[in-house]
């Protein structure tokens, strides 16, 4: 899957606008149309790598074959602000597809997509049995699933074999304060004192390490059972920030680090610094597998389970997981049919299995998991572990896309950057601008 949105957060903001703009209703009847005549359909994605959308025309055209009357025309490349104008023109698509999770709970609550339940209970399927919790949790809203998974992400650990061998490591770590000291370990420093090499890189603008992903760890509740923001009050959150900051102390600092990870390269390319050998230890979702093969990478390496708090250290094995998420528009005149397309999609275990097998991505169903044939490879099998674990998490929807995430974000740059050192008090502002966000979008 194109990785466009593990770039943290970058147009929340203005889907925001549009959904708002688009002055959806809610809608989830299929009444008024039918999946038998001819019809055609217009699916919008945001694939944009020649064997991703070859991968998913390919599969679309098996969908045709075995229903012969429903043609899909495909548009790639559409970013998740456009899927939101989409849904009001004339000519907009029937089936959205997007690449991200944040953007679930906006289109569920201003019908942008329509909700599925209906269409769930006609078919007799129960989403509790058919795909795992957290992919119910980032695929609805409250009470409404407008949206189901195609495909998933989980994030785990990339080690260099090669280094951890000249450190005289013998495993990967398993919890935080071992992949602090196995950090250290790894790190090599050039004549003037600067990283040559760095063992991790905890730095929340480095590739996947963000605040999201890392804090996954500490399996943090976001919110109260009331839906208010509750990052102050979460023992996890603090938990993790400090553990950042005294890592990033045993490592030389946040400017040494910075200056390293500054000097590196592109994340999305073959200059990536853990392929390179700059960067012992990486978090990182499954996709990286494809890249190592492809950019030829000639080092041993390994995955293994991101590590876990030293005291929740039976949960290890767990990540973060995301996902792309497939929606129908509620402006679509072919409902029914649309409906017929994104059930095949989405739980159909020979559909989800070739499409996962195709662009190197993990299943999304309990099924297509056990019958997948990237189960062979024990570095994926990882991955698909992580996914499937019931303790595994995923950040939670919300009415206006990931803004609270954004805010959340900010305050941990500003803290591991040193511009504050109010933990607590801090925390209870980015509560309270959530919170305050939250309700202007539902207004």
């Amino acid at each position: 899957m194109t990785p466009l949105r593990h770039r943290v957060l970058s147009a929340a903001a203005a889907l925001g606008a549009l959904v708002l703009a688009a002055g959806c209703t809610a809608s989830s009847s299929t009444g008024r149309d039918s999946a038998d005549g001819p019809v055609t359909l217009t699916v919008w994605h945001g694939w944009t790598q020649d064997r991703e959308v070859n991968a998913f025309n390919a599969l679309l055209a098996t969908f045709h074959a075995a229903h012969p009357n429903i043609t899909v025309k495909a548009v790639p490349n559409v970013a998740d602000d456009k899927l939101a104008q989409g849904v009001r023109g004339s000519d907009g698509p029937d089936v959205e597809v997007s690449t991200t999770t944040d953007n679930v709970g906006q289109f569920c609550q201003s019908g942008t997509w329509i909700n599925l339940n209906p269409q769930l209970t006609v078919a007799g399927i129960n989403p509790m049995t058919t795909f795992p919790a957290q992919v119910l949790s980032y695929t609805r809203f409250g009470e409404t699933q407008c949206a189901l998974p195609l495909l998933g992400d989980a994030f785990g650990l990339y080690y260099n074999k090669d280094l951890f061998a000249k450190a005289g490591i013998a495993a990967p770590p398993k919890t935080m304060s071992e992949l602090t000291q196995d950090a250290v370990k790894l790190q090599e420093l050039n004549p003037d004192g600067s990283i040559r090499t760095a063992g991790y890189v905890p730095n929340f603008h480095f590739y996947e390490s963000n605040p999201r992903d890392q804090l996954a760890q500490w399996r943090p509740n976001y919110q109260n059972r009331d839906g208010k923001s509750d990052l102050a009050a979460e023992p996890g959150v603090s938990d993790f920030l400090n553990w950042d900051r005294d890592t990033l102390k045993a490592l030389g600092g946040y400017d040494k680090l910075e200056a390293f990870r500054t000097a590196s390269g592109d994340e999305f390319s073959a200059q990536n610094a853990f392929e390179t050998g700059k960067v012992a230890m990486e978090l990182d979702g499954e996709w990286r597998i494809d890249n190592l093969t492809t950019d030829n990478v000639a080092m041993h390496w390994g995955v293994a389970p991101f590590p876990v708090p030293d005291n929740q250290a039976a949960d290890y094995g767990i990540g973060y997981t995301s996902g792309t998420t497939i929606g129908i528009s509620h402006a679509s005149k072919h409902q029914a049919a649309a409906w017929e397309l994104v059930k095949w999609l989405t739980t159909d275990t020979d559909a989800v299995t070739s499409f996962a097998d195709a662009i190197k991505n993990v299943p999304t169903t309990f099924a297509a998991l056990k019958a997948s044939d990237l189960a062979q490879d024990p570095n994926f099998k990882t991955f698909l572990d992580i996914f499937a674990n019931p303790r595994s998490t995923t950040t939670p929807a919300s009415p206006n896309g990931g803004q609270y995430q954004t805010t959340f974000q900010n305050f941990c740059f500003d803290w591991e950057s040193g511009k504050t050192d109010d933990l607590k008090g801090g925390l209870a502002k980015v509560d309270q601008q959530i919170d305050t966000d939250n309700a202007q979008a539902k207004q």
